[in-house]
C-alpha cells in the first residue's frame, strides 16, 4: 500500500514557509478561527468565541497584507479580501458574504503554468469539510503548452483550471480535489446582507491529487486482482508527472461535455430531485465521451492521449466503485456499470482470483457503451420525464443488479415475476414519489466489489490529503 512519505512532507512545508515566511501565521489563524466558527461560516454570541475570531482575522488580514506582494496578479482579490474580512468583523461575525472578493478573484483570465495564487475564503469543501469554514490555499496553475494549445484550437473551456497543490489548511487536508466558486460563502437568504449571486466564470480542479490518489489506488488494485499491467500502462502509474498530463486533458475534455450532447445537465445540481441513477449516467457520459476522444488523439499521435484511456479505466473500475459510502453513490455506480458492461461482453474476466483484460477490446467496448449511453439521451428528448427516468433506469440495471428489495426493480424486465410499470411505480402522481421509493443503494455492490473494497480500504483512506510530495 502506498504511504504518504512524511519527511517528503515536511521538506516541502519548511520550502514554503521559507518562501512565504507569513503562510505558517496565516494557517494558524486560520485554523484557530475555524474551531469558533458554525456549520454556516458565523461565530456564535460567546464573548471567548469572538475574542477568539477578532485576534484571528487580525492575524489572517495581516498575513495576507504580508503575503499579498508576491501575488501582484491577485492584487485587486487581496484587497477586496481584507474589505470583506473587516466588513465581516463590523456586522459582528454573522454568516459571511465574500461575494465581492469572490468576484474579483478571476484565475481563468490569466491560465499561466506555473502561476501561483494564495486564496482565502469562507467555504466548504467538496468531499471534504461541509462546513463553511474559513480556508487558506496556496495553489499553482497547471497550463502546459500542449493542454493549452488543445484547449484553444479543440476544446474550448474557458472557465477551466487545472491547478496543483502548494500548501492548504485543514478542509484540504480531506479528498476534496476541487477550487469551485459556489462552494464560497456570499450571505444567506436571511441575511440582509444577501445579495444576487451572478454566474460563476471559472472552476478548478487539482489534477495533482488527483493523480497522486490514482496511481495509489490503482498501484494496490492491480496487487490485489493480480492484474498484469501493460509496460505503458505501468509506467503511467508509476510517474506522477504522467499521471498529471492524463487527469488534466481527462478533467479539461470531462467538463466540457457537461454543456455539449443530446440532453445535458449540470451534475452538480443534484438537489433537482431526480433518481441518482441519472446522475451516474451523466458523469459516466461525460468520461465515456472523453476516453472517445482520447483515442481520436491516440490516433492523431498526442502522446498523452493513451495515459487518459487508462487513467479514465483504472480510476472508474477500481476507485469510484468503492470510494464514498453507498447511499446515492451516483459515481460508484458509474464505474459498476463500466465494469459489468466490460464483464458481460468479456472484455475483462475474473476467473481464478486474478483479472484479466483483453486490451485490443477495451476501446471498442467502452465506446459502444458511449454510444448506448447517448443513444439513452439522444432518445429522452422525445421521451416524458418519467419515461426517460425509467428508461436510464433499464438500461443501467441490464447490468448491475438492482437490491432484491427495490420497488424500482420490479418493473425491469429482468426482474422475477416484472409487473407494468403503472403498477410498479405512483406514475400519477408528482415526481417526488417516484424519488422517494428509490433506496439509499439501489444498486448493491457486486461480490467482486465486495471483495475489493475489503482491500483497497486501506489506501483509499490513507489517500486522504494525498499530492504530488505525498
Amino acid at each position: 500500500m502506498a504511504k504518504i512519505d512524511e519527511a517528503v512532507l515536511e521538506r516541502t512545508e519548511a520550502g514554503i514557509s521559507a518562501e512565504y515566511p507569513a503562510w505558517p501565521r496565516l494557517a494558524d489563524a486560520v485554523e484557530r478561527l475555524r474551531t469558533v466558527q458554525a456549520k454556516d461560516g458565523s461565530v456564535g454570541p460567546d464573548e471567548g468565541g469572538l475574542e477568539t475570531a477578532r485576534a484571528a482575522v487580525e492575524a489572517i488580514a495581516d498575513a495576507v497584507t504580508e503575503l499579498a506582494p508576491s501575488f501582484p496578479q491577485d492584487a485587486a482579490y487581496h484587497q477586496a479580501l481584507l474589505a470583506d474580512l473587516r466588513k465581516w468583523v463590523e456586522s459582528g461575525f454573522g454568516v459571511p458574504d465574500f461575494l465581492d472578493s469572490l468576484l474579483a478573484f478571476r484565475p481563468e483570465t490569466q491560465r499561466v503554468d506555473g502561476l501561483r495564487h494564495l486564496v482565502v475564503f469562507p467555504m466548504y469543501t467538496q468531499n471534504g469539510n461541509p462546513n463553511r469554514n474559513f480556508e487558506a490555499v496556496l495553489l499553482r496553475v497547471f497550463w502546459p503548452d500542449w493542454l493549452a494549445e488543445l484547449e484553444a484550437s479543440r476544446y474550448d473551456n474557458p472557465q477551466f483550471l487545472s491547478i496543483s497543490f502548494e500548501a492548504f489548511t485543514a478542509g484540504y487536508d480531506t479528498n476534496s480535489a476541487v477550487l469551485f466558486p459556489e462552494t464560497v460563502a456570499v450571505g444567506s437568504a436571511a441575511s440582509s446582507t444577501s445579495r444576487e449571486v451572478p454566474k460563476f466564470t471559472w472552476g478548478a480542479i487539482f489534477s495533482d491529487r488527483e493523480a497522486a490518489r490514482f496511481r495509489a489506488v490503482t498501484t494496490t488494485a492491480a496487487e490485489a486482482t493480480r492484474l498484469e499491467l501493460p509496460e505503458d500502462a505501468a509506467r503511467l502509474v508509476a510517474d506522477q508527472a504522467l499521471a498529471q498530463d492524463a487527469f488534466a486533458l481527462w478533467d479539461m475534455i470531462h467538463d466540457r461535455t457537461h454543456s455539449h450532447g443530446d440532453l445535458p445537465f449540470d451534475p452538480f445540481m443534484i438537489k433537482q430531485r431526480m433518481p441518482y441513477w441519472l446522475y451516474s449516467l451523466e458523469e459516466l457520459r461525460c468520461d465515456l465521451n472523453t476516453f472517445r476522444e482520447a483515442v481520436r488523439l491516440e490516433a492523431e499521435g498526442l502522446s498523452q492521449a493513451r495515459s487518459v484511456q487508462q487513467a479514465i479505466l483504472f480510476d472508474r473500475l477500481f476507485r469510484f466503485p468503492i470510494s464514498g459510502d453507498r447511499v446515492r453513490n451516483y459515481d460508484g455506480l458509474g464505474g459498476q456499470l463500466l465494469f459489468a458492461y466490460l464483464h458481460r461482453n468479456d472484455v475483462l474476466r475474473w476467473t481464478d482470483n486474478r483479472l484479466t483484460i483483453d486490451w485490443a477490446a477495451v476501446a471498442p467496448a467502452v465506446i459502444a457503451l458511449c454510444e448506448k449511453v447517448e443513444k439513452l439521451y439522444r432518445d429522452g428528448i422525445d421521451r416524458p420525464k418519467t419515461a426517460h427516468w425509467i428508461a436510464a433506469y433499464e438500461l443501467v440495471a441490464e447490468y448491475v443488479t438492482p437490491h432484491p428489495a427495490s420497488t424500482w426493480a420490479r418493473g425491469h424486465a429482468g426482474h422475477p415475476g416484472t409487473e407494468p410499470w403503472a403498477q410498479v411505480l405512483p406514475l400519477d402522481g408528482p415526481n417526488k414519489g417516484l424519488v422517494d421509493l428509490v433506496l439509499s443503494d439501489e444498486f448493491p455492490l457486486s461480490m467482486f466489489y465486495e471483495a475489493l473494497e475489503k482491500k483497497l480500504r486501506p489506501v483509499i483512506a490513507a489517500t486522504r490529503g494525498i499530492t504530488a510530495a505525498s
